[in-house]
């Protein structure tokens, strides 16, 4: 595996140059950190951007959603755009001018296969299941055949792809609004896992099994 991504006339970065990144560490750790991305594609001529879940196994992008949505069922399916990004936090500035956001995003490109191989859907839907939940696949009841049929799954390689990266305080501190006396930094943004809530159907005695504790708080 490459640890520079590739660049052509899609991903090469044109504006805030500086915030671009060409480190495939640092997708791998975009993609690592989420699981909900945006898909953007064209459906009989208009621009669709769907919400749906994510895996990623360091080579290929899983994305999946019911048969019944139109924008995975399209055919022949062209090109997509998938994006994954991470807010953390506001950047506050002397000037409204220069206010922005400390962020990390990934941008995908290329055309998506249709997964039809049962072993090989069933496989990606592993993937997708244990990138946002890690040890779920072995706990609950997996796909059924019938479930997996109603399952479209799709996978994109992340050959082609552009990422960006805004870290640190505002970049007015040696301009003449630095003299005004306006507060400016960072107002930090994290994303933190809950408690646990139990479904009120949940018979009684069955407690959460380690693998969700962990998660809880973090």
């Amino acid at each position: 595996m490459d640890s520079v991504l590739p660049e052509n006339e899609r991903t090469r970065h044109r504006r805030l140059r500086a915030q671009g990144s060409r480190e495939r560490a640092e997708l791998d750790a975009i993609l690592a950190a989420g699981f909900v991305c945006h898909v953007g594609v064209v459906v009989d001529g208009t621009p669709m951007v769907v919400p749906t879940v994510y895996g990623c196994d360091g080579e290929t992008l899983y994305f999946h959603g019911s048969v019944a949505s139109r924008s995975l069922v399209a055919g022949p399916l062209g090109e997509v755009c998938v994006t994954v990004t991470h807010v953390d936090g506001l950047v506050l500035a002397r000037s409204l001018f220069e206010h922005g956001v400390n962020y990390r995003s990934a941008m995908i490109y290329g055309t998506p296969r249709v997964l039809t191989d049962p072993d090989e859907k069933l496989e990606g839907l592993r993937v997708l299941s244990e990138h946002s939940v890690p040890g779920q696949w072995d706990y609950a009841r997996r796909p059924s055949k019938k479930e997996l049929v109603a399952t479209s799954l799709l996978a994109l390689s992340l050959e082609e792809a552009s990422v960006k990266i805004r870290v640190g305080p505002p970049d007015d501190g040696d301009s003449p609004d630095a003299e005004l006396p306006v507060w400016a930094g960072v107002l930090p943004m994290s994303v933190r896992w809950g408690r646990l809530e139990a479904d009120p159907s949940l018979k009684e005695g069955i407690e959460p099994p380690e693998h969700l504790r962990r998660l809880e708080g973090r």
